[in-house]
Formats: structure tokens, sequence, C-alpha cells
């Protein structure tokens, strides 16, 4: 069977991240500039496999100070590690729409397996033929697996950053026409 090969569309996919500050409210997060390419045999998306990275300059969380402190050498280093890298291992429907989505996370030349919730959205053609694919994905990681171990205290002795990240990625995928070969 032929491969099918589905790139992401940026300016209609998003990618944040959301970690709990002093343990009573939630900062949130986004990646400004990801990429990301689904390989399928034919439209068959339980064969995917999925390779996605996102540059760790373009982390924005309305807050510049903060987002200086998030690439600086505490957080991700983003100097010495510029991107977040996963690659899929597997992909298994668990429901009409649902699948559980298997692969390694990359962060600071750390990898570490995730397992990330999926929930196909549908299939579209837009206004100019072309066949596109949504997705919501989801899923927790603990950012301490990842050497991102910084954190304060403050004087009543409350955590400022927590440990669980939650992932949240609203992903829009279009279809690459096959050549023709002349």
């Amino acid at each position: 069977m032929a491969t099918t090969k589905w790139v992401i569309d940026p300016m209609h996919s998003e990618v944040q991240f959301k970690v709990k500050h002093l343990v009573i409210s939630t900062v949130t997060g986004t990646f400004k500039t990801f990429d990301g390419q689904v390989e399928t045999e034919g439209d068959n998306f339980e064969t995917a496999r999925v390779r996605f990275t996102a540059d760790i300059s373009s982390i924005d969380t309305n807050q510049a100070q903060r987002d200086t402190h998030l690439k600086s050498a505490d957080f991700f280093d983003a100097e010495n590690h510029p991107q977040l890298v996963f690659e899929s291992t597997a992909l298994r429907k668990t429901g009409g729409d649902t699948y559980k989505l298997s692969g390694n996370l990359t962060l600071r030349e750390t990898t570490r397996p995730v397992e990330l919730d999926v929930e196909f959205g549908g299939t579209a053609t837009d206004f100019y033929g072309n066949e596109k694919v949504g997705f919501e994905v989801t899923g927790k990681v603990s950012r301490k697996e990842y050497g991102l171990t910084w954190n304060g205290i403050t004087e009543a002795g409350t955590i400022v950053v927590g440990d669980d990240v939650k992932l949240y990625a609203n992903v829009q995928f279009n279809k690459v026409k096959e050549e023709v070969a002349a």
C-alpha cells in the first residue's frame, strides 16, 4: 500500500502547555514555531507514524520576563537544546474517534516514553481542493523527568512551579499531493 504524507498546517494549529504556579493558579504557554509530519499507509491513521518538533525559543507565556527565564539554563536551556521532539512508536484506537498515541518525547537531551490522548476531529477539503485532517492531542508529563528542576519556595513554604505539565495541541494536517512523474 502506498504511503501517504501529511504536514502540519501552522496557520490552523496551536500547541500549548499549562503548569501550576504557587499551586493555586495555572500559567498557560504556547510554542509559536513548530513542525509536524504524519505518514500513514493509505489514509489509515491507525498506521500513523508521527514526528513533531517545537522550537524552544518560540515559547510565549504572555510575559517577557518569564519567557526569558523559561528559555534559560534554569529550565529549557534553549541555547543548548533548541527543540522539543516527539516521535511516535504506536497509535492504538480506543473508541470511535479516540486513540492513545505512544512515543518518545525529548527535552534537554533526555528522552522518555509518553502516552497522549488523541481525538480525531475529522477530514475536510478546503476551497483549493486540499484534503485536511484535524486532531486534538492532550497529555501530561513531569518536567523534572526532563531535567527542568528549577523551583523556588516562597517565605510561606509554597512551591513556585508545579511538576506536572499539561500538554494541549489542536493540530490540522494537509495531505501532501503526490508528484506525478513527467
